[in-house]
């Protein structure tokens, strides 16, 4: 079998950032751009799980206009903060892990974010996707956040070939420049969302479609 060619990641880079500039950030993004604090980074990646970004964002800030600090979210109790960030899914699962989180943060960390991977995924509710997007957007320490979008369009690219989130991790750890770890995640959830779709994307009008390798795409538009 023939092997792909190697990766010209800064043409790649160049092409979605031209492309995100189109496109409104991703949630988070948003949250990070108005506001880098890494403890508003976690809970927004929190309710942002399985939930849309109109949604995720809407939520975030009806939380963040009464509570901003682990102490004082905590005090809301889960109930207060379900209604908040309602209709996020799963928005009864996710007030408890917040309260329970802010409750570890005051508890272990004086009321801080710990700077530490393996901290951040023993945190109730927090998974490495939202430990590395924290690390990156909250305090500037290249990681890779390998959402669905990320996971898929490396596989489908062939930049990769991995089953899951976390092999996916590894791998563009040893393939993409250290330069761009942060912002690959905002750069491919956009163009996951507009371009590359999980299902029939939109080949067409792909800027990367010169050196896709359509891996598992049987139709596309």
């Amino acid at each position: 079998m023939r092997r792909a060619a190697p990766v010209e990641w800064d043409s790649v880079v160049a092409t979605l950032r031209v492309e995100l500039s189109r496109m409104q950030l991703p949630s988070v993004s948003q949250i990070a751009r108005f506001a880098r604090d890494p403890f508003l980074i976690l809970i927004s990646t929190m309710i942002s799980l399985r939930t849309k970004d109109d949604v995720t964002l809407a939520a975030s800030e009806r939380l963040f206009a009464i509570a901003r600090t682990p102490a004082t979210m905590r005090s809301l109790g889960d109930e207060q903060i379900a209604d908040l960030i309602y209709p996020a899914g799963f928005y009864h699962t996710k007030s408890r892990h917040i309260v329970e989180v802010c409750t570890i943060l005051c508890e272990r960390y004086n009321g801080t974010v710990p700077e530490d991977v393996d901290a951040l995924v023993d945190l109730p509710g927090v998974g490495r996707k939202t430990a590395n997007l924290v690390l990156g957007l909250g305090f500037g320490v290249p990681a890779i956040c390998v959402d669905t979008h990320v996971h898929r369009i490396a596989n489908r690219q062939g930049w990769v070939a991995t089953r899951t989130p976390e092999q996916t991790e590894l791998a563009l750890q040893r393939l993409l420049p250290r330069a761009y770890w942060i912002e690959i995640n905002e750069l491919l959830v956009g163009f996951g969302q507009t371009t590359c779709t999980p299902t029939s994307p939109f080949c067409s009008r792909c800027p990367l479609q010169s050196t896709c390798r359509r891996i598992g795409v049987p139709r596309s538009r």
